[in-house]
């Protein structure tokens, strides 16, 4: 009785770890969206990671520096770091013009892509189930995206590249497993600073004070919330408190509205449902296979 009531404290707390992680991960984004209205994306992309960095060196320092340098597949490691500075270029470009629950939805859809490219890259084995699932989903991106003349701009296909950079980097992810968190977080910090170096000079404002601090806040506000979603994932089954992941969607809707006065399309809104829906159904299924496989 004690060990039951042990894992469900255990998993209580990993379901709220999980819903507080992705909800600092909505206000990160909002932040975003609101500094990115007077400040250039290299400029944020700068201080955010400079401040980042500053409270990672000293988990950085205790593992020793040279640790940084000794990896896997040091090739794939490079094109890993260019691909989340792309992603997240594109992200706070694309939240500049388009809603933030829009771009949310296009981010959203990344586990369906990477289970239509893990055959491919990863050489993993895809039934038919997950095949309709996967055709379900790009159902679900293209009825989000409404094309026509009006709505194929540049910012929305920004976003779906965007979307597809975080794709490449989460199976990039997976195939880089033996190398420790804090390298890859490390090395993708220091690649979106760079990248944040090279462009923040067109259009440089000199940050406000206040503006400042809020332009730090977003590089360790965006930390906590990734300590929070990892330690969510060790303390609770997968199965358990992946799922809440996709209230970022809601955050997105509700923060938008409120904030911006950004009023959800219904296209987007059915867009988004029928991709979450894929996109777990995806999910259950893998996890499945895992306990057929175990």
């Amino acid at each position: 009785m004690a060990v039951d009531k042990g894992m469900r404290q255990s998993t209580g707390l990993g379901i709220f770890l999980m819903l507080l992680g992705i909800m600092m991960f909505a206000l990160n984004d909002v932040l975003g969206k609101w500094l990115v209205s007077t400040y250039s994306v290299g400029q944020l992309l700068l201080l955010r990671s400079a401040a980042a960095l500053v409270v990672l060196l000293p988990f950085v320092w205790r593992a020793g520096v040279r640790s940084l340098f000794r990896v896997e597949r040091p090739r794939l490691q490079v094109v890993r770091v260019i691909l989340t500075s792309a992603e997240v270029f594109a992200f706070y470009f694309a939240v500049m013009y388009l809603p933030l629950a829009d771009v949310m939805t296009y981010w959203l859809a990344a586990p369906i892509y990477v289970a239509a490219l893990s055959p491919l890259l990863l050489g993993e084995r895809v039934g038919w189930r997950r095949w309709t699932a996967i055709f379900i989903g790009f159902c679900g991106v293209v009825v989000a995206l409404e094309p026509s003349a009006a709505t194929f701009t540049a910012p929305a296909i920004i976003s779906i590249l965007g979307s597809f950079a975080f794709t490449f980097m989460m199976i990039s992810g997976r195939a880089l497993r033996g190398t420790p968190d804090l390298t890859m977080v490390t090395w993708q910090t220091v690649g979106a600073a760079l990248l944040g170096a090279a462009t923040a000079p067109i259009g440089w404002v000199t940050p406000t004070g206040s503006d400042f601090a809020l332009l730090s806040l977003l590089g360790v506000v965006a930390m906590l919330a990734h300590v929070c979603v990892n330690r969510s994932l060790k303390l609770a089954d997968a199965a358990t408190v992946t799922p809440f992941q996709y209230t970022l969607l809601i955050w997105g809707i509700s923060m938008g509205w409120i904030v911006f006065g950004d009023v959800p399309r219904p296209a987007m809104l059915i867009g988004a449902a029928i991709i979450v829906a894929a996109g777990l159904f995806i999910f259950f299924r893998e996890q499945q296979l895992k306990r057929r496989g175990q």
